[in-house]
């Protein structure tokens, strides 16, 4: 009897409908895939003093790109948004096997940007920074379309949040 009713509860953790099926990782930013590269932690990080962020102020875009490849590197060679014009400067190169960290440029406020200290511990990896002057206002709370151009990969949009951040130093 207590086999059967062990065999029983047993199956009441598992079916169709995990409980974890839809739980989404715990960082600000968006994720996306194009070919052999992953996109993480896709974000606009600002800080927002007002109603909006207006046009003709400066935010940061932040996020990294894995390339999963075995056998070639890939390019970042262009990011298009409706919100503004994107200014990426530094490394567009995505190694083989490796990873491209765009993060808050370093400033007053900010001493290292947090990626580039950990980026010393991970082979193939290179940095850029890219900041966005904004054409028109945006909100927290909404996501603004990016499309991504690799050389390789080829394009993806993400959908992209504002995340807070330190005060900026723009």
């Amino acid at each position: 009897m207590a086999l059967v009713a062990a065999a029983a509860l047993a199956g009441c953790g598992t079916g169709q409908i995990s409980q974890t099926a839809d739980q989404a990782s715990a960082v600000n930013g968006a994720s996306a895939t194009v070919g052999n590269l992953a996109l993480r932690d896709v974000r606009i990080q600002a800080t927002q003093t007002g109603d909006a962020l207006e046009p003709g102020e400066t935010v940061d875009l932040v996020f990294a790109v894995s390339n999963q490849s075995t056998d070639s590197d890939d390019e970042l060679t262009d990011i298009k948004t409706s919100i503004g014009k994107v200014s990426p400067t530094g490394s567009k190169t995505v190694p083989v096997g490796g990873v491209l960290v765009f993060s808050a440029p370093a400033g007053p406020d900010l001493p290292t940007a947090p990626a580039a200290k950990a980026l010393p511990e991970v082979a193939n990896a290179n940095t850029a920074s890219a900041t966005v002057t904004l054409d028109k206002a945006i909100r927290n709370g909404l996501t603004y379309d990016f499309t991504f151009t690799f050389k390789k990969a080829g394009d993806v949009r993400v959908d992209v949040p504002i995340s807070a951040g330190p005060v900026s130093h723009h």
